[in-house]
């Protein structure tokens, strides 16, 4: 334990104040004269990407620069109808780049709402100030829960215990003394002090491991990965199909080299899945902003994505099931100890701790100092000690030594203060003991022989909306476990409060291998007297066992197992550490929104699963269709303009409603396998039904026109086994469902008999035999479709 005067001025050269002299912090004229020398801590603090990476991710993809190749070439060799699929991607590149511009925009707003504000102190006073606002050899004032926001080397050290896991990934915290290096991206577990900044902007270290990895894509998303298989599946069949299709196709050019070029385009475009990734970005980013609208910043997208497939969510009691404050409700002294004596012990403690926690808040409310008594030395509270202590010279000359903390921490097992303080807890009341220590503060040993004074009494504030928040998860099959640093009754207590009943366990009877404390684990429900440590093996534990762990927590204590966990939630009132290490802040600090952001996800996952089957159907039968055409070594049946209108009504539109309506389907794994089960047996009925009316249609017409009207019969085909298609994906029914579908419909019937965009999509349907034709091979191969979807459903069934 290290004190050093708060307001010794600091040599230039030296780190650590000299004696007797006064660290007032930098004056105004250093901090104009570092700004002006560009010494700042100009690192931006960003929740998302920027607007140039937003564009170019958006613009700069692998498909875009298929599909754009070969929408110039069509500029060149064909009507503008045939190029519109090119007029498509522009649109979708620039829906894309406006919505995540606008998820950007709310992010950032709530970032700022939620960022760090550090201390400084200069010209002998301290202040609030923004991270960006620092300048070299500031003086930094940290306390518990603080972060360390730029190097530097420690001035002032009272009790300082800094934990660097994080960065070195050790686990126990490390006390600091005037002269050690302090490193940005730690965080301050007990104690307090000082330090100067020594290390700015993109020198400090946890700068440049930020630069090395955007906190935008820190999260698995299964969706994201999945889309990116695909994609490289579908760039693989396409490369050898495009070329067997460009030679078969300049083989038999029998209407001309455009023509065929024209013909070859229209057979590679729809192999292209373009709007899936497009569709992807704007239902997440949607969600943000959905999300940002109730309070809650999302700090990594695919989180919305992750929160909705976790299964067990780890809760922290103070802050998530009961609110921050707590009132005193009763005072019971002990081994005769005078009552007013005890009072002004417990006022004096509240003073000795310049940054109390919610339990010590109480008691200053409660019992108000006198100024009668001076702090000789202090001991701030410890998660892992579960007491604070501090000496005081009584001012009659006498000196005494006091430890307030957990009694089950302090006493021994058969202490007489024990039974009572069993029975408090079992009303789910809070319980501290005061008690007076015989050895000096700064011994490891100084808890060992204590002499009880009172039991301080405190009484939690329940959040009003915990209760409904558990049934929901419980609702959902999602399993809540209650892991908190206070005694296992009185916690076991306020979960029942809250409708959360099962096994509690006291957290130090828990086996310390991961295999047995998984056991536990799955057994119990509330857990109690748990360490900070603990709280991280208990994540890794239940992960062992396959789990998809959520961790909330607003406490210093929890930031650890938040950075471990799946998917961690922090408060905003919690500490500057647990909101850097979570991927979920809730601003409004209500666990209420957490179902916001499970259902927001679960609507992400079950469209996006559903638009993706329709994008990947029509890729399977694009390809389809082509190896077909090759080995029959026949023209291309469809021009570009045909493909472009049938993606458009089956596909395009349809697709960007479907993946943003209300859906709460539970979220479910393998997204590629589901996916792939359906596109693949839907691509090829399709692609055989249309070839087969195509293949009938050659034989059928002849003469001039034959091949407009042989592409009109198979485009009617492939029209009505993809609404039959869309049908089955846009279930289950809803007025608006039903209206979309049938509007689709309509739109193609309006184009097959208006003669104008007849003309302009080439589609003309000649006679009655091929039409009717036409229909009947769709209606069989929509028989075959649901009874093979059908199939599959069962045979896989979720």
């Amino acid at each position: 334990m290290t004190h050093i005067d708060a307001g010794a001025e600091l040599d230039p050269v030296h780190p650590v104040p000299l004696p007797g002299r006064r660290a007032t912090g930098l004056t105004t004229a250093q901090v104009t004269e570092r700004i002006a020398r560009g010494q700042v801590n100009d690192v931006p603090v960003r929740s998302s990407r920027s607007l140039a990476e937003i564009v170019r991710a958006n613009v700069f993809t692998r498909f875009n620069a298929i599909i754009g190749v070969l929408w110039l070439v069509m500029l060149f060799v064909a009507p503008i109808q045939d190029s519109l699929f090119g007029f498509v991607i522009l649109a979708n590149t620039g829906i894309g780049i406006i919505q995540e511009w606008r998820a950007k925009k709310t992010l950032d707003s709530l970032a700022v709402i939620g960022e760090v504000r550090p201390t400084v102190r200069r010209d002998g006073t301290t202040a609030e100030i923004g991270t960006s606002e620092i300048v070299l050899d500031d003086l930094l004032e940290i306390g518990p829960g603080d972060k360390v926001v730029v190097d530097g080397v420690c001035v002032e050290a009272d009790g300082l215990e800094i934990d660097e896991s994080l960065l070195t990934g050790e686990a126990d915290p490390v006390v600091k003394r005037p002269g050690d290096h302090v490193m940005s991206g730690s965080f301050v577990v007990a104690g307090g002090g000082a330090f100067k900044a020594t290390k700015v902007g993109r020198e400090a270290y946890a700068a440049q491991l930020a630069e090395e990895a955007s906190r935008f894509t820190l999260v698995h998303s299964e969706l994201r990965t999945g889309i990116s298989t695909i994609l490289k599946y579908v760039t693989w069949m396409m490369v050898p199909t495009a070329i067997g299709l460009v030679i078969s196709q300049l083989v038999v050019k029998q209407h001309g080299f455009k023509d065929s070029i024209a013909r070859t385009v229209g057979g590679i475009v729809p192999m292209v899945p373009e709007g899936l990734v497009l569709l992807t970005s704007v239902a997440f980013a949607i969600g943000v902003i959905r999300l940002g609208r109730k309070q809650c910043l999302v700090q990594e997208l695919p989180a919305i994505e992750g929160l909705a497939r976790v299964d067990t969510v780890c809760l922290d009691k103070t802050g998530t099931l009961t609110e921050g404050g707590m009132d005193v409700t009763g005072l019971r002294t002990l081994d005769g100890y005078d009552e007013t004596y005890v009072r002004k012990v417990l006022g004096a403690l509240g003073e000795s701790d310049p940054r109390p926690n919610a339990s010590l808040q109480a008691i200053i409310d409660a019992y108000p100092d006198s100024d009668e008594w001076r702090c000789v030395e202090s001991l701030p509270f410890s998660s892992a000690r579960k007491y604070s202590g501090a000496t005081f010279s009584e001012g009659n000359g006498e000196t005494s030594t006091w430890l307030l903390g957990a009694p089950d921490v302090l006493l021994p097992a058969d202490a007489p203060a024990l039974a009572e303080t069993g029975q408090l807890n079992e009303r789910g009341l809070r319980v501290l003991l005061l008690a007076r220590a015989a050895g000096d503060l700064d011994d490891p040993d100084v808890a060992r022989a204590v002499t009880p004074a009172a039991l301080v009494v405190l009484e939690q504030r329940l959040r009003p909306d915990a209760a409904d928040t558990l049934r929901y998860f419980t609702a959902q099959n999602v399993r809540a476990k209650v892991i908190s640093g206070d005694n296992a009754v009185s916690v076991g207590t306020v979960a029942a409060k809250v409708g959360l009943n099962g096994t509690t366990v006291d957290a130090r009877r828990l086996p310390a291998e991961q295999e047995g404390m998984a056991r536990a684990l799955e057994e119990g429900t509330v857990f109690g007297r748990v360490t900070p440590q603990q709280k991280r093996d208990m994540v890794g534990a239940l992960q062992s066992r396959g789990h998809t762990v959520a961790m909330t927590g607003d406490g210093v204590n929890d930031v650890l197992a938040l950075k471990d966990a799946d998917i961690g939630v922090s408060m905003g009132s919690g500490s500057e550490a647990t909101r850097a290490v979570a991927q979920i802040v809730l601003m409004n600090n209500s666990f209420a929104g957490l179902p916001s952001v499970v259902a927001e996800g679960r609507q992400v996952i079950g469209n996006i699963t559903r638009v993706a089957t329709l994008f990947l159907v029509k890729t399977v039968y694009s390809v389809l269709l082509a190896v077909l055409v090759v080995c029959w070594q026949v023209e291309y049946p469809f021009l570009p303009r045909h493909l472009t209108l049938l993606s458009t009504l089956t596909i395009g539109v349809p697709a960007f409603f479907l993946a943003l309506a209300p859906n709460k389907e539970r979220a479910r794994p393998h997204f590629v396998q589901r996916v792939m089960r359906y596109s693949v047996p839907g691509g090829a009925v399709t692609a055989v039904a249309t070839f087969v009316v195509y293949l009938v249609a050659r034989h059928h017409y002849t003469g001039p026109g034959s091949l407009d009207a042989e592409t009109s019969a198979a485009t009617l085909t492939l029209f009505l086994i993809s609404m039959w298609v869309l049908a089955i994906i846009a279930r289950p029914y809803t007025w608006w469902r039903i209206a979309l579908v049938a509007a689709m419909g309509v739109a193609f019937l309006f184009v097959l008999v208006v003669p104008g965009l007849q003309h302009f999509f080439a589609l003309k349907l000649v006679g009655a035999a091929m039409p009717w034709t036409a229909v009947g091979v769709a209606v069989v191969a929509a028989v075959v479709l649901t009874f093979l979807w059908k199939w599959i459903d069962r045979r896989f069934a979720a």
